[in-house]
């Protein structure tokens, strides 16, 4: 009550307007309803006087991206939304053509604009949330930081130490105790554990047999979800939700609030150990000991800690990489099991390709194909790295669940698009990732199917598909710079996780998309865990 009561007249005016267009949409809602029951309309293609397809939109929030894609699918991979009244204006789109040129060809004239930048406050000024000459220089550091032969190297032994330590026992643990377990938050917690140890050098222990409460992650999911629900009202609304303090911005508020004292004391532990390890070894005089973990290689470097926003920075730049790292992969990958759980046969071909590495492995140098109760196999990333079949799996799980279902831009001139469309200046331009894998026009009749083999050639090599219709990890000049680490990671585990354990999801489950700008699962993936049957070598 005391916000409202230092309301002035120019926020007094947004909270009517919010109230006004409320009853507005609920009153053209009831008549879209009501045209809709008399079959006199037809769902998404109905462009309404001043609201446009806003009440589409509303009418299927409960299941919006199916409903986007539903809208997308009869307007050509095209459609706009404009309710003037809000100065809320959309260009949605799927279309590749499109995407080549707003991500590509147009780059410049789209850029994640300020709009983006108040949506995604919580990554401050990382290398997600900016534009222009800030961004180019996170970018170029990032790069020259990641692509290092000690880096990649210390990917690939991390990755495989968190399998081996972490992630195998667990799930052994699961499968003897003949429990349930909810696959989604496994991988969260070893996303979560893999990813600091990246970041910050340091394993929190998400995944030990206990499953310790992480506040960490539960916050995260409450500032993800309102991010995803800033996307589908005007500014105005969420801003002025946002300043009374009501809804999912009050959640929001205090989640970002645990999301950022977990990096703050991340960082400030990572640096107390930084000179407690320089007065062990007498304050200096010898050479610095090689530094591995992304933070370490922040703190080192002389350009970021010479800077005068060295601390903000290294926030910031920690605070992007580890919801980056933390959300994306563990989306991938429980979307790709749960694809391999209700597909057998692409569950057999990818054991079968694991399979002539296993068996040169020592824990089956007894013949034993399968490792049953005799001990856990896993597989380095160089043995997985070049496997034809695990990569089209993983890419074709991508396609129809990308991590990140949507993509958010700003134009900053006129413009038309190779579609024929108009875009103004100030457009907000969506690209719905997830809609793309379902269109009939991109991906064929059988684009709803998993299916691997869309990505293999005729002569048994990787099919090239352009980044403007795969877009998983983005296009053009922000193409995702993990992207290779991210491969590795999912291709180590998924390896060991799909030879050593069989996965069945528990019957009666329900899987859908959660309301996020990653795409988690509504309800989790509950499953059940079986070790794998010994099979004798032939």
């Amino acid at each position: 009550m005391a916000a409202i009561g230092n309301m002035n007249l120019f926020d007094l005016f947004f909270v009517l307007q919010l109230l006004l267009l409320g009853v507005c949409v609920l009153v053209i809602c009831y008549r879209y309803q009501r045209l809709k029951s008399m079959k006199k309309c037809s769902l998404g293609v109905v462009q309404w006087p001043i609201v446009g397809v806003l009440p589409a939109i509303v009418a299927n929030m409960h299941r919006l991206l199916d409903g986007v894609t539903f809208l997308l699918a009869t307007s050509q991979l095209n459609f706009q939304c404009r309710f003037w009244l809000a100065g809320f204006r959309f260009f949605v789109t799927c279309d590749p053509d499109n995407v080549r040129h707003i991500f590509t060809s147009n780059f410049d004239n789209y850029p994640k604009g300020d709009v983006f930048a108040d949506m995604f406050d919580v990554l401050g000024g990382g290398i997600f949330n900016t534009d222009g000459e800030r961004w180019r220089r996170q970018r170029n550091k990032a790069q020259m930081l990641m692509t290092t032969p000690r880096f990649r190297a210390f990917v690939a032994r991390s990755s495989l130490d968190k399998v081996e330590k972490g992630l195998l026992p667990f799930l052994a643990h699961v499968a003897d105790e003949r429990k349930t377990c909810d696959l989604q938050d496994v991988f969260t917690r070893w996303s979560l554990d893999a990813t600091c140890h990246l970041v910050f050098g340091v394993d929190p222990g998400c995944l030990d047999i206990g499953l310790p409460e992480v506040p960490f992650a539960r916050a995260m999911d409450d500032v993800l979800r309102t991010i995803f629900l800033r996307h589908t009202m005007p500014v105005s609304f969420w801003k002025t939700m946002r300043w009374l303090g009501i809804g999912h911005e009050k959640r929001n508020a205090a989640a970002r609030r645990t999301v950022e004292s977990f990096v703050a004391s991340a960082i400030a532990k990572h640096r107390a150990d930084d000179e407690s390890k320089s007065r062990q070894g007498g304050g200096g005089g010898g050479d610095k000991q090689p530094v591995a973990d992304l933070l370490s290689s922040f703190l080192c470097d002389d350009e970021i800690a010479g800077s005068a926003d060295a601390d903000v920075y290294i926030r910031d730049m920690a605070m992007n990489l580890l919801v980056a790292g933390r959300d994306t992969t563990s989306s991938a990958l429980s979307w790709f099991f749960y694809l391999l759980s209700t597909n057998p046969r692409v569950e057999q071909k990818l054991l079968q390709e694991l399979a002539p590495i296993a068996s040169r492995k020592p824990q089956l140098q007894q013949g034993r194909l399968f490792p049953g109760n005799g001990g856990m196999v896993t597989f380095d990333a160089s043995e997985v790295r070049n496997l034809l079949y695990l990569h089209a799996a993983l890419c074709e799980a991508m396609r129809l669940y990308p991590p990140v279902p949507l993509e958010h831009k700003a134009a900053v001139a006129d413009d038309v698009l190779p579609s024929g469309h108009e875009v103004m200046a100030g457009d907000k331009v969506l690209v719905f990732y997830y809609s793309m894998g379902r269109m009939k026009r991109v991906w064929g009749k059988d684009c709803r199917e998993f299916r691997p083999e869309r990505w293999i050639t005729e002569d048994g090599k990787l099919r090239y598909v352009p980044s403007n219709k795969f877009v998983a990890f983005n296009s053009g000049p922000r193409t995702c710079l993990g992207k290779e680490m991210a491969l590795v990671q999912m291709k180590v585990t998924a390896a060991a996780m799909a030879w050593n354990f069989a996965v069945d999801v528990v019957p009666g489950h329900v899987v859908e998309p959660r309301l996020s700008v990653i795409l988690h699962m509504k309800n989790g993936l509950l499953v059940r865990v079986k070790r794998r049957e010994p099979v004798m070598n032939t």
